[in-house]
């Protein structure tokens, strides 16, 4: 029996999720990974079930509350994001506040995103603190992940770009922390040349929704690492800096139907 990757990840989630179903079943407060396995799987049968997007991502918010989860999960998890298959097509179901009932934690979770002003300020003496101990400081992420720190918050690095974007699609998109943006949504129109190299400066692991029809600012930050892109859309699927692959890559985009800037009527770089 041959499977394709999708198809392998779709069995892994379902087999995480049913374990999920089982320690529920015996009363057992379910962790991270459980809990979101487990909200994942529902979105994707609700799918499966012929429900529409929001329709599934309902049955996704309503399959837990946080009395059956760990202190400090509903905390840690404020979004789940799944590709499912609808019958419309592969559509991302992105399902915020996904437990019946509020945190218990608050600003002490574990992950517990920062606000902006926070972030900066944490950021500015971490600058000052690199600054004592070496003389210096590159304001540069240095893993070697491939895809930029990986683990860390962009905040400390000075934006390469501040772009517009506006969602020209009919429903919600969701853009995480290291996704190239150059490679986001073909239907978010904005100066996509602009941002090659780049990904979003948020903390990692958290993403910004753009709905239908609105414009969002966003800052981007250099991708880090050995800066190469592989996945995404395709649309560079190697080394951002090899010669000839940015242009390559905006050529492509423009041939599969990617927004590559703002209407010209709104005038917003």
């Amino acid at each position: 029996m041959r499977l394709t990757p999708t198809e392998r990840d779709r069995l892994l989630l379902y087999s995480a999720a049913q374990l999920a179903r089982d320690r529920r079943a015996r009363g057992l407060l379910l962790n991270v990974p459980e809990a979101v396995a487990l909200i994942a799987d529902t979105v994707c049968e609700a799918a499966r079930d012929g429900l529409r997007l929001s329709e599934a991502i309902e049955a996704g918010r309503s399959v837990l509350s946080a009395a059956e989860v760990l202190p400090g999960v509903p905390d840690i998890v404020t979004e789940v994001q799944v590709e499912a298959v609808f019958d419309d097509g592969t559509r991302l179901a992105v399902i915020s506040e996904p437990f019946a009932g509020a945190g218990s934690l608050g600003g002490r979770a574990p992950g517990a995103i920062l606000l902006r002003e926070e972030r900066n300020g944490a950021a500015h003496a971490g600058e000052r603190a690199y600054r004592d101990r070496d003389g210096h400081a590159d304001g540069h992420d240095h893993d070697h992940d491939g895809h930029g720190d990986g683990h860390g918050d962009a905040a400390g690095t000075h934006p390469a770009a501040t772009l517009t974007v506006r969602n020209t699609g009919d429903v919600p998109i969701s853009v995480t922390s290291h996704f190239h943006f150059f490679e986001v949504n073909r239907r978010l129109a904005f100066d996509r040349a602009a941002a090659y190299g780049l990904r979003l400066d948020i903390p990692a692991g958290s993403s910004v929704r753009f709905e239908p029809g609105t414009e969002v600012r966003v800052a981007l930050v250099p991708i880090g690492g050995a800066r190469i892109a592989i996945g995404f859309s395709g649309l560079v699927d190697g080394p951002l800096d090899a010669p000839g692959a940015r242009a390559a890559a905006i050529a492509r985009a423009e041939a599969e139907g990617y927004a590559m800037e703002l209407p010209a009527e709104d005038g917003a770089r």
